[in-house]
This record gives structure tokens, C-alpha cells and sequence, in this order.
């Protein structure tokens, strides 16, 4: 019985590559399938731990800032970026507090742009329009012309912002204090596998996951 659905699994896996076509195309430079852009003292420890989990389990790779090498430059950071399919941008009340969450989400714009990414928002206990257009009423906002203030130069103002106005315009997901995070976090899986291609087939206690 077992042997007959693996075999059934396999040439399902030949069908559909034989007669299916991607659905992004995918260079090959890229090595992650996802990046996590968040900000690390606000949620690594709970929301990015939990999501890290059931993306690792649902066998999607995934690229968290934790795994480059302590002492590199960060701008190492944007080489990840480039080798990533699809980003996501977790804005929360202290993501505009980081620099480098907000130099992060300026090359991911840039890569929209350039069609060679697909960014996802994910707005964690903040609203919408205090990202989109941030102002001082907010604590996403005050975080932000504080971080102007303190640490930009040139034309970083300009480039936040439309990264901000950009990015948080597209189609994502919100997570406020009425919705279940756990419920969140599958649903969120469920739309990168469907963006990645990747179907599921279940018998029996069997789960296989097939790539397009």
C-alpha cells in the first residue's frame, strides 16, 4: 500500500512538471525562498519564532537575520535580500525605530521595482495608514520622525517614505489584537506556498509536498 501511493506521488510530481509552468520565474541566483524583514527586539522572541517554526516545518526556507555570521557587514543583509523570491515586511509599532529595517525595505522596494521580488506586508498590531503615511499621533509614527531626526541624512527621508507609501500598498495580511496570531501564522503559510508553487498531498498520515 505505501509503496503504491509513493509511486502515485511520483508520478503526480512528473505530470506536473512536465505539464506545468512556474508561476514566477526564479533566477538562478536565488537561494532563499522567503526573507523575514522585522524588527528583532520587538518580535524575535514570539510572532518571527513562531512564523520561523511553521515555515520550517511546512518546508519553506527562509532566510532571519540571525543566521549571518556574527562580525560580517550588514550590508551583507541586501545580498540576502537579492537571493530571496519573496520578502516579508513586518511592520510593528518599533520597525521604524531601525535604521536598518528601513534601509531593508528601500532595497526591497527597489527590487519590486525591478520586478525581481515579490514583497508581502504583514501589519503586527499597527494600522495601515500609520505606515503608509506616518504621523506623530502614532507610535509607529513618532518612532519614525525620531529616527529622521536622529539618524538620516541626504535622501533618506525621501526614499522611506515611498518605501513605506510603496510597500504597504500591496495586498498582506494584519495582525491585530482580535485575530489569533497561530491563525495568522497559517494563514500566511498557505499564501507563500501558493505563490511558491508548492501543493500538498495528503493520504493516509502521509503529507508530501510537491514543487512546481
Amino acid at each position: 500500500m505505501i509503496v503504491g501511493f509513493i509511486v502515485l506521488v511520483l508520478m503526480l510530481e512528473f505530470i506536473i512538471r512536465k505539464f506545468s509552468l512556474p508561476r514566477i520565474a526564479v533566477s538562478p541566483g536565488k537561494v532563499h525562498q522567503v526573507f523575514l524583514n522585522f524588527r528583532g527586539d520587538q518580535l524575535r522572541h514570539n510572532y518571527v519564532s513562531h512564523l520561523g517554526h511553521a515555515l520550517q516545518r511546512n518546508g519553506i526556507k527562509f532566510f532571519i537575520d540571525e543566521d549571518e555570521q556574527k562580525g560580517e557587514d550588514l550590508d551583507n543583509l541586501f545580498v540576502r535580500i537579492e537571493e530571496s523570491r519573496i520578502a516579508l515586511a513586518i511592520f510593528s509599532t518599533r520597525y521604524s525605530e531601525s535604521k536598518w529595517c528601513m534601509k531593508e525595505l528601500v532595497k526591497m522596494k527597489k527590487l519590486v521595482d525591478l520586478k525581481e521580488l515579490r514583497v508581502i506586508p504583514i501589519f503586527y498590531k499597527v494600522e495601515a495608514e500609520d505606515v503608509r503615511r506616518p504621523k506623530g499621533d502614532s507610535e509607529f509614527g513618532k518612532n519614525f520622525w525620531k529616527l529622521v531626526q536622529d539618524d538620516s541624512s541626504g535622501d533618506d527621508l525621501k526614499n522611506w517614505k515611498e518605501a513605506l507609501e510603496c510597500i504597504s500598498q500591496k495586498a498582506g495580511f494584519v495582525v491585530d489584537g482580535k485575530s489569533s496570531e497561530s491563525d495568522s501564522i497559517e494563514k500566511i503559510v498557505k499564501a507563500l506556498q501558493s505563490i511558491l508553487g508548492m501543493k500538498t498531498i495528503k493520504e493516509k498520515g502521509w503529507e508530501l509536498q510537491l514543487r512546481i
